[in-house]
């Protein structure tokens, strides 16, 4: 009767600590690098480099009123990597991470269409871990510097009447 007694107890423990992590608030980490791209071709070469300093903000959105919901932001580190902490389930939210800042004057054009990445902050995504990755995010020089179409011409990419500025 006692083991009977024992064992009903744990069953009662353990179904109170199963219950007590399902209303747990859901915390993810969102995770992504900043890289500058001097030569304006919207995806990273051997002459991108990342931006130390750089602001990032994540906000999730009503996906029926499009208010803001939760919002967090983050710099990034000397490597260029950001690592934002959400608060929260938001299924039925949009998430996304967006460029704010650039510390470099030089490289400070956010680039059109990666200046934004789309994250998904739910438990139920299938995905298994608490952190998320988001794409790489960059800005862009005011012009393309020296050694650009040399590098492109390498990836077999630069058409001969590119005119890249220096």
């Amino acid at each position: 009767m006692a083991k009977a007694v024992a064992l009903g107890s744990v069953f009662c423990i353990l179904a109170l600590a199963t219950l007590a992590h399902c209303h747990a608030p859901e915390v993810f980490d969102v995770e992504g690098n900043v890289y500058c791209d001097p030569c304006r071709v919207l995806f990273e070469t051997k002459l991108s480099h990342k931006i130390a300093g750089a602001t990032v903000k994540l906000e999730c959105l009503d996906a029926i009123t499009s208010n803001i919901t939760y919002s967090v932001e983050s710099v990034t580190d000397s490597n260029g990597h950001y690592k934002l902490s959400v608060k929260g389930d938001h299924a039925d939210n949009i998430c996304q991470v967006t460029l704010t800042k650039s510390p470099d004057a030089d490289c400070s054009e956010p680039m059109e269409g990666l200046e934004t990445d789309k994250i998904v902050c739910t438990e139920n995504s299938g995905i298994h871990s608490h952190v998320r990755y988001a794409n790489p995010l960059g800005f862009m020089t005011k012009h393309s510097i020296e050694g650009c179409k040399e590098v492109l011409d390498e990836l077999g990419l630069a058409p001969e009447d590119l005119d890249f500025q220096t």
